[in-house]
Parts: C-alpha cells; sequence; structure tokens
C-alpha cells in the first residue's frame, strides 16, 4: 500500500482470506453518516434461514467478485447479484443470503448512509 499526499491508498482485494467459514466483515470508513464495508462471504454461504438482517440505515450493496442471491422476508424469491450488480435496500427491509458462489468467496461492498429524508 502506498500513500499520496498524506492519504493512504489501499486496495479491497488485498488480504482477501483464501477460506473462510463464516462471513468476514470489515469496517473500511466510518462516520457518523456513513459506514463502508468489505464484506467477504465463504463458498457456499447462506445465512441460517432463521436469521435476518435488519438496519437501521439504509444499504447500498454491490458485488465485486463472485456473486449471491437476496431474500427478502415476505416476498417469494430470491435476487440474484452477478459481479458489477449492485442494489439499493432501504432501512429496516428484513433480508437475508440466500446461497453465494459454490466455488470461489464473494467479495461484497456495503455503503451504510442516513435515508435521504433524515
Amino acid at each position: 500500500m502506498g500513500r499520496v499526499g498524506s492519504h493512504r491508498v489501499s486496495n479491497i482485494f488485498a488480504g482477501l482470506p483464501l477460506s473462510t467459514v463464516a462471513e468476514q466483515f470489515t469496517t473500511l470508513v466510518d462516520t457518523p453518516g456513513l459506514r463502508v464495508e468489505r464484506i467477504v462471504s465463504p463458498p457456499g454461504h447462506a445465512t441460517p434461514a432463521n436469521e435476518w438482517f435488519d438496519q437501521p440505515r439504509d444499504e447500498f450493496v454491490l458485488v465485486l467478485q463472485g456473486r449471491g442471491a437476496l431474500v427478502f422476508d415476505g416476498h417469494p424469491g430470491e435476487t440474484v447479484l452477478n459481479p458489477g450488480d449492485y442494489l439499493r435496500l432501504p432501512a429496516g427491509v428484513r433480508h437475508r443470503v440466500s446461497w453465494t458462489d459454490p466455488h470461489q468467496p464473494t467479495l461484497w461492498l456495503a455503503l451504510h448512509h442516513e435515508p435521504p429524508d433524515s
């Protein structure tokens, strides 16, 4: 990693685990109005059926590597995300990961921010 002036340069793909059993969440930025996370899901990961993510902030999620699917509480089917696909999840929308790529880790970039009306 290098520096530009007094700013540190990092790489989103640096230090990815080769194998892991659980999802790994790394906070990259944390300010009062914004949290940016790198999420690494192991191959074949799924959130347990009885567990839901239900966040107090809006979330923008982008798949950088691998692929995965989200399911939403009370809605049939799943939403598949491939590399480059992104989705905005309003605060309070209960969701979970249905599956991730069985052959490689799935790398997500998640931005948690205050809803526009706040």
